[in-house]
C-alpha cells in the first residue's frame, strides 16, 4: 500500500506539473489571466492595482496592490520578477514619497512572493507579512524552486519536439512560436533569480492583524484554506474593496490544487464581507459579488461530485481516471464553462485544461487524504 500511494503521489505531482506548464501556452493567446503588457488601474483614491506583463518564459505575474497612507505605504504581492518589482517602486515613488512600511504576501506562490528580496533592498525597514503556513511553506518551496528552475527549458523543448503539449494535445505553430520564445526567456529570468537575496516575512499571524497607515485602516485576515494553506485577504473597510490573492482570479479561476473541500467555504466568506470591489490576484479588477459566487459554486459541485464518485468507485492511486470519468458525466463543464468564463475561446481553453483539471484532480487528492 506504501508503494502504491507514493505512485499516485507521484503520479499526481506530475500532473499538476503538468497543469502548471501548460498554464504559459494558453495565457499567451488571452488576456484573462496573463497579459503581455504592463497597466495601472486606480481603484480608489489612494488605492492602485499593478499588472504585469507575463515573464520573458511565459510564467504569469501576480497583480499588486499599492495602498497609500498619509504616514506610509502598505503593498500587496511582490510579484515574480525582481525587475518587476523594480519598476513598481519606481512607480510608487512616483506616487508619494512615503515610504513603503509594509509588504503582505497573500501565499506563497513565485509571482507573489519572489520580488520581496527587492522592496527589503529599497525599504530597509519593511516588515514583511504573511500567515504562518505561508512562511512554512516558502521555507519549504522557495530554494527548491531555485534549483529545478532551469529544467522548464528541457520541458518546453521536448513540446516542441514532439509536437504535443503537457496534455498531448497538438501543437500549433503559434504554439511551437510561443515555446521558442519561452525557451529563449527562460535565461534571462534565471540570470534574475541567481541574484536573488530571498527574504522570509518577519511578521506571521493566525487569524487576523489590523494596520493603520495613517487615516487608512487596513483588515489582513485568514479566511480559511482555499488556493494554499496560508491564504491571506486584505479589506479596506471604508473604500470596500477586498483584495483577494488567488483565492480569486478573473475571468478563469485558478484551480490546480489546494484545499477544494474548504476553497468554497473560504470563498463564501468573503462573498459575506461588505465589499463591492474585489482585487484578483490575477486579471482585472471585479465589481459586485456575482463571479465570486459563481466560482464557489462550481467548486462545491466539483467536491461534491467527486465525494459521491469515490463512493460509488473507490479511491486509491489508480481510481483517479475512472473518478475523473464519472464526474465529467455528472457535471456539464461547457455549462460552468459559459457561465464563469464567457464565449471567449481562450477563456474557455484555459478553463478546460487548468481549471477543470487541476480541481478535479485535487478534490480526489483531498478526498482520499494525500
Amino acid at each position: 500500500m506504501f508503494t502504491l500511494r507514493n505512485e499516485f503521489y507521484s503520479r499526481l505531482t506530475c500532473l499538476m506539473l503538468t497543469l502548471i506548464l501548460s498554464v504559459s501556452s494558453v495565457l499567451a493567446e488571452t488576456d484573462s489571466s496573463g497579459t503581455r503588457a504592463r497597466t495601472v488601474s486606480k481603484v480608489a483614491e489612494g488605492v492602485y492595482m499593478i499588472r504585469h506583463k507575463d515573464a520573458p518564459d511565459g510564467f504569469p505575474q501576480g497583480n499588486t496592490t499599492v495602498i497609500i497612507g498619509e504616514r506610509e505605504v502598505l503593498v500587496v504581492d511582490a510579484c515574480y520578477l525582481p525587475s518587476s518589482a523594480k519598476e513598481d517602486i519606481a512607480q510608487i515613488r512616483q506616487w508619494t514619497n512615503k515610504p513603503v512600511r509594509y509588504l503582505l504576501n497573500t501565499h506563497w506562490h513565485y509571482d507573489h512572493t519572489m520580488g520581496n528580496g527587492t522592496y527589503a533592498e529599497a525599504f530597509p525597514s519593511i516588515t514583511i507579512i504573511a500567515h504562518a503556513e505561508t512562511r512554512k511553506q516558502m521555507e519549504g518551496y522557495n530554494p527548491g524552486w531555485f534549483e529545478r528552475y532551469p529544467g522548464r527549458a528541457d520541458i518546453f523543448k521536448r513540446y516542441v519536439e514532439t509536437g504535443k503539449d503537457a496534455n498531448g494535445n497538438p501543437l500549433s505553430e503559434q504554439d511551437k512560436i510561443d515555446y521558442r520564445e519561452y525557451i529563449e526567456g527562460i535565461e534571462p529570468v534565471y540570470a534574475e533569480f541567481k541574484l536573488i537575496k530571498d527574504r522570509m516575512p518577519n511578521l506571521t499571524f493566525d487569524d487576523a492583524v489590523t494596520i493603520d497607515i495613517g487615516n487608512r485602516e487596513i483588515q489582513i485576515k485568514h479566511l480559511g484554506k482555499g488556493n494554499t494553506a496560508g491564504d491571506a485577504v486584505v479589506y479596506l473597510p471604508k473604500e470596500k474593496i477586498l483584495i483577494t490573492g488567488d483565492l480569486l482570479d478573473h475571468p478563469v479561476p485558478y484551480l490546480g490544487g489546494g484545499y477544494p473541500s474548504q476553497f468554497a467555504k473560504t470563498l463564501r466568506k468573503m462573498a459575506q464581507m461588505d465589499a463591492e470591489t474585489f482585487i484578483p490576484g490575477h486579471g482585472n479588477v471585479i465589481k459586485g459579488k456575482v463571479y465570486l459566487n459563481l466560482v464557489a459554486d462550481f467548486i462545491q459541485t466539483v467536491v461534491d461530485e467527486v465525494s459521491k464518485a469515490i463512493h460509488r468507485i473507490g479511491n486509491g492511486p489508480r481510481k483517479l481516471e475512472e473518478v475523473r470519468e464519472s464526474v465529467h458525466k455528472s457535471i456539464d463543464f461547457n455549462a460552468w464553462k459559459k457561465k464563469i468564463v464567457g464565449e471567449n475561446k481562450a477563456d474557455g481553453d484555459f478553463f478546460d485544461s487548468f481549471s477543470v483539471q487541476g480541481i478535479v484532480t485535487a478534490a480526489y487528492a483531498e478526498a482520499w487524504g494525500r
